[in-house]
């Protein structure tokens, strides 16, 4: 089975990360693509542009945010070809930027992931 983790972008490169997966839109800033460690940039999964802007701008409370990113994983085809992509993977680590690691995109992902039976 799947091991999936979370990890900030800024924190070091962990040979037990296993396949990284940068799941943010924008590349962070001030990290070299040598420093991330990244194996694939996976922008396809990541919430739309309006949905991020509404949300980081104050429009979205974490409730309505995490409701309306699930809703465009469920509609799209990108989650189901994430999934795909990882789930013969013995580690991943989905790794973003943001500080704030109790209220991110990445714990939606991973909840839809589970769902699926992809991660432990």
């Amino acid at each position: 089975m799947t091991h999936i983790q979370m990890k900030r972008v800024y924190e070091p490169v962990d040979p037990g990360d296993g396949f990284r997966v940068l799941v943010d839109r924008l590349w962070p800033r001030g990290i070299s693509k040598e420093r991330a460690g990244i194996d694939l940039w996976e922008k396809e999964i990541t919430p739309s542009t309006e949905l991020r802007q509404d949300y980081h701008g104050g429009r979205l409370d974490w409730d309505s945010f995490s409701a309306r990113y699930r809703a465009e994983l469920e509609d799209g085809p990108a989650l189901e070809a994430f999934a795909d992509l990882i789930r013969d993977k013995d580690d991943v680590t989905l790794v973003f930027a943001g500080r704030d690691t109790d209220h991110t995109h990445v714990l939606v992902i991973v909840e839809a992931l589970r769902e699926r039976g992809i991660g432990a």
